[in-house]
């Protein structure tokens, strides 16, 4: 990784953006990429893809079962990348640590596995109206198998949780808290260690949703407390295809399979089937080995940076950003104000112009934005609007991308009138 440092507490992004081939093209007749949406799925450095790369040069065959060295070689690399993952979220068990394809997965594994084993008619599920849908619908599903009831906890009039509302219904005896750690629709961070917290002396399991959240913040699952945290590969610089279910073991040991096949079985008779130990219980079939050595690829060179100075520098740029989006006419945005509650996600709505037409013309100068509901229909609906622009910012952008942004906003401006 070419990647340096200017300062003990700054990015020299320069050098960052050099690592990423995506962000170095030239496009006859266009201005570099502002890419600002990493919130969807961010970027891969040189380092990550040369690791997949090299991963099926050198390495690739099927793994666990193998007793040749090929074989043997492509496990060591999958549980390597295992290893990697669970030293980045704060567990000292590695096999807590379940390899899922994205954060939708690892959400539908918890519903359906530990979820119809647990949950019966009448029972509270708690979730947030900042849900992304992949942390609403699976809830919706087993609610419709299990006969379980779902409330959500409403939002204040800056777009933070109501957690006097929270409260309330923790009052009422929930089984289950799911929640977003941060809100990919207006970048607001929760205090899911409280949120925890507060839950498990309401005796309910705390699912956190960590997808907005593992790519720019440091993760603890031991301080937060959680039972299960979710997040995906390609939001973090690895592959897309790459994800990790945490969860933990007393409530993975005693979880049936969510999918049944090779490798995920101890013995199998023509009429039954007896289940291997976590994480590969819940592993069925042959994994997307390449994938996860991305993301361990991804997870070294986040490391090497450091999360902690990725956090400090998005804080940074959005607050550069929020000042500069403040100066263009008829723009309105989303969340609160104080930066020590937003990650680096800016969501807005410009008077006269439908997102999708702003994010349109904002490609016209190779700026990409994300426009539409981001899979966040019950927060738009609490905001009485259908939809917003929204920028997202990584390690590889700066002060420059902002300023092409809010120059293209103006530009919409004088086409709109």
């Amino acid at each position: 990784m070419t990647m340096t440092m200017q300062r003990r507490d700054t990015l020299d992004v320069a050098a960052i953006k050099a690592d990423f081939p995506i962000l170095n093209q030239v496009e006859p007749g266009r201005e570099p990429l502002a890419f600002l949406d990493s919130a969807a799925s961010s970027q891969k450095p040189r380092s990550v893809i040369d690791a997949v790369s090299d991963y099926y040069a050198t390495s690739n065959a099927n793994i666990h079962r193998g007793v040749y060295r090929l074989s043997e070689r492509a496990t060591a690399r999958y549980e390597e990348a295992r290893h990697i993952v669970a030293d980045f979220i704060g567990t000292t068990d590695p096999d807590t640590c379940v390899f899922v394809r994205n954060t939708t997965e690892a959400i539908n594994l918890v519903a359906q596995s530990w979820g119809r084993a647990n949950l019966k008619r009448g029972d509270l599920i708690v979730v947030t109206e900042m849900e992304h849908h992949s942390n609403l619908v699976p809830w919706h599903l087993i609610a419709g198998q299990t006969g379980a009831r779902i409330e959500a906890v409403p939002l204040l009039g800056d777009q933070t949780l109501d957690l006097e509302a929270y409260g309330r219904l923790l009052e009422q005896g929930p089984k289950l808290v799911a929640v977003t750690h941060v809100s990919n629709g207006t970048g607001v961070i929760n205090d899911v260690a409280r949120i925890t917290a507060e839950a498990h002396r309401a005796r309910a399991v705390v699912l956190i949703d960590a997808a907005q959240s593992a790519p720019h913040l440091p993760i603890d699952v031991a301080a937060i407390g959680c039972d299960f945290l979710a997040f995906s590969g390609h939001k973090m610089l690895g592959p897309m295809g790459s994800g990790v279910l945490y969860g933990k073991r007393e409530l993975l040991d005693a979880m049936p399979p969510f999918m049944g096949g090779g490798g995920m079985i101890r013995k199998v008779s023509a009429t039954s089937s007896t289940y291997a130990d976590v994480p590969a219980r819940f592993e069925a079939g042959t994994p997307a080995v390449g994938d996860a050595v991305g993301l361990g690829a991804a997870v070294e060179y986040l490391n090497e940076v450091g999360l902690d100075r990725i956090q400090a520098h998005e804080k940074a740029l959005l607050g550069y950003a929020m000042e500069r989006l403040d100066t263009v006419p008829g723009l309105t945005q989303l969340g609160p104000r104080d930066l020590s509650h937003r990650s680096g996600v800016v969501s807005f709505t410009l008077e006269g112009g439908h997102p999708h037409d702003v994010a349109a013309i904002l490609d016209e100068g190779n700026v990409a934005v994300r426009a539409g509901h981001h899979c966040n229909q019950p927060l738009m609906d609490s905001l009485g609007i259908n939809a917003t622009t929204r920028a997202s910012f990584y390690l590889y952008n700066s002060e420059a991308d902002v300023d092409r942004l809010v120059a293209g906003l103006n530009r919409v401006n004088e086409l709109f009138g």
